[in-house]
């Protein structure tokens, strides 16, 4: 691969003009054994894009910005991991990741929460369940409450992946697009309450996946 390939385009189709909340298709997914060769540039790429996109609310949480970029990463280390090559076996993976990518109307994200063995810390844990119905960002001015991908947390029980969404409105992406809006992320769940100011990079970032 030509070292002098600016960021956005890392060898991938299409992905240095077109909009990064489109749908992966098969032509963007190049497989295990073309992957492989090209890894360590991608995934190298990916990361230092994921280092603006990423914001720890605390201790125990950290929410990812995804894009068609983080996505199709992805789509790729899975099919690496688990020798995905037949063209339906792609597809499959294809149709379930692009449930998770961001849209013209919405912003899309990967809520981590580290599940440690130590059965103190588990303890801890268990007074997160229901965070999925507290995660709020604010775009300026404007609240937006998340919502989650149902099934991944019980009544007693918090998954350690969650995907969210957080409904955009046509004022919210003219805010995300001017420079200065501020951003914060905040959790009000009674028993772990955070509220995070976010960077102009991140502003930025998700600004660009629209242009």
């Amino acid at each position: 691969m030509n070292a002098g390939c600016t960021p956005p385009t890392i060898g991938y189709h299409g992905l240095d003009t077109m909009s990064l909340v489109r749908p992966i298709t098969r032509l963007d997914i190049k497989g295990p054994a073309i992957y492989t060769h090209i890894r360590d540039d991608y995934r190298n790429r990916v990361i230092a894009l994921k280092r603006a996109r990423r914001v720890f609310l605390g201790d125990k949480v950290e929410l990812v910005f995804d894009n068609r970029l983080t996505l199709t990463m992805q789509i790729e280390e899975i099919c690496r991991l688990e020798n995905l090559t037949r063209d339906e076996q792609i597809a499959e993976e294809i149709a379930l990741t692009n449930q998770l990518m961001p849209t013209d109307s919405s912003l899309a994200a990967t809520m981590f929460v580290p599940l440690p063995q130590d059965e103190k810390i588990k303890e801890e844990l268990r007074a997160l369940v229901g965070l999925d119905e507290h995660v709020i960002l604010h775009i300026g001015g404007h609240a937006i409450r998340a919502g989650f991908e149902p099934g991944r947390s019980t009544e007693d029980k918090i998954s350690a992946v969650q995907y969210l969404r957080f409904p955009l409105t046509e004022d919210d992406r003219k805010a995300l697009q001017t420079p200065g809006t501020t951003l914060e992320l905040e959790l009000d769940h009674p028993n772990y309450r955070q509220r995070v100011a976010c960077s102009d990079e991140l502003r930025a970032s998700l600004a660009g996946d629209y242009a």
